[in-house]
């Protein structure tokens, strides 16, 4: 990781860019893989997947017969561990649901808004180096406590031709209505345009590399909506004194080891921290199975040393990370500060693990500064707010010479006859 010295704010811009693709030329492929798969359906997933993942699968839909023989397969320590983080972000997920609330902004005029579930929703599970059967709680809880009433899941196979046992068992457990065999752009495809094994969805949620990130964004031109731009994963950790260089070596590793493409961003408050963070790193990256990701990773990662307070929290602000872990003694109070996060770990016994797998919060979060705009998914991911507004006769009386006077302004005639004619009767 490279070392920079309380660095000149006007330097901050490019220091703390993402490690991306060159962008024409990976829409350009990820263009024409999306056309294959528009054009040829379920042929064109089955070629990819062949030239992708070095599958060949004859049916992409997975069978009841898989998911019985993958939940018999599964550990049962693993099972009791998935269903413990399943209780919890339900437990956290359920505090985001609401009734509709009647609102009467004058006497006889009354407005309120509802939440509809999305009827048909897409979730994209990355599978390949790891497969992230975790996401699946993450998605599929929020989607059926929202109501949505299809609930489509995709993920790349092994060369086998089968997914994780804990894959299907997590979409099992949280009432996935369908789990197919594809993975990549072509899975994004096959649920945007629909084939004739996958249903086309109305929204697409799901991280991924930049491949997937890419083909979302680019579906979403032709009005196919979209969680947010989820990309390679990232985590910035701030050190104060405090701070075990320990603890804050393995919060940087767990998130290096998702890929090459994922990035870390340490900021210390006293250059002494560097050194043994650093010496930290080495000794457990080297016991660590995905030493050679994690290692490419830290390549492409920084470390700061900011001395004043403020000025870190404001790079950290700048920077928008998807994880952001506090790792000092008055993480409560800089937590205040935070403008700028997907999602924030206070203290020094609040890993970013946790927030993945099990304490309840969801970890589907915006990447790549994205978190200056997008929120995680949530409940409200899944559902359309609509609104409602009735009028008693005497509420359009009362509101009516108000609404003329505007449309009249506006020279939209209709509009003020629209009330005018009711009002005159």
């Amino acid at each position: 990781m490279k070392v920079f010295d309380n660095p000149a704010r006007s330097e901050w811009n490019t220091l703390l860019q993402r490690p991306v693709a060159e962008a024409a030329k990976l829409e350009t492929v990820v263009s024409g893989i999306l056309q294959q798969v528009k054009i040829k359906g379920d042929e064109a997933v089955r070629q990819l997947t062949r030239e992708f993942d070095k599958a060949t699968i004859d049916q992409l839909l997975v069978s009841e017969a898989e998911v019985r023989e993958a939940a018999g397969s599964l550990d049962e320590g693993l099972k009791t561990a998935i269903l413990t983080a399943k209780a919890n972000i339900e437990t956290f997920h359920k505090k985001q649901l609401s009734e509709p609330e009647v609102v009467e902004t004058m006497p006889g005029v009354q407005c309120w808004r509802k939440s509809v579930a999305i009827e048909k929703v897409g979730l994209y599970i990355p599978g390949g180096t790891a497969p992230l059967f975790s996401t699946i709680l993450m998605l599929g809880i929020p989607a059926r406590l929202a109501g949505c009433k299809e609930i489509i899941l995709c993920s790349p196979p092994d060369k086998n031709g089968k997914l994780h046992p804990a894959i299907l068992f997590a979409a099992q457990a949280v009432g996935v209505t369908s789990v197919f065999k594809a993975g990549g752009v072509q899975a994004i495809g096959a649920m945007a345009y629909g084939t004739a094994s996958v249903p086309r969805v109305s929204k697409i949620f799901g991280p991924g590399n930049q491949y997937v990130t890419c083909a979302k964004q680019l579906i979403q031109q032709e009005g196919i909506a979209i969680d947010m731009p989820a990309g390679p994963s990232e985590v910035a950790v701030y050190a104060d004194k405090s701070a075990d260089p320990a603890f804050v070596a393995a919060d940087l590793l767990s998130q290096a080891e998702h890929g090459v493409d994922s990035q870390v961003i340490l900021v210390v408050s006293q250059e002494s921290l560097v050194k043994s963070v650093q010496e930290e790193l080495d000794k457990q990256l080297a016991l660590l199975p995905r030493k050679d990701l994690a290692a490419k990773a830290l390549e492409h990662s920084k470390i700061f040393v900011m001395k004043d307070e403020a000025d870190a929290i404001d790079l950290l602000n700048e920077y928008a990370a998807e994880h952001l872990i506090l790792a000092c003694n008055n993480a409560n109070e800089l937590a205040g500060k935070v403008v700028n996060a997907g999602s924030v770990f206070l203290g020094h016994y609040s890993p970013e693990s946790v927030g993945d797998y099990a304490s309840g919060t969801n970890h589907t979060l915006p990447t790549n500064g994205y978190a200056k705009a997008y929120s995680g998914v949530s409940v409200d991911s899944f559902v359309k707010k609509i609104t409602f507004q009735q009028l008693t006769r005497q509420g359009l009386q009362n509101i009516g010479r108000t609404v003329e006077l505007m449309a009249e302004a506006e020279g939209l005639e209709a509009h003020a006859n629209a009330v005018r004619i009711r009002m005159l009767k």
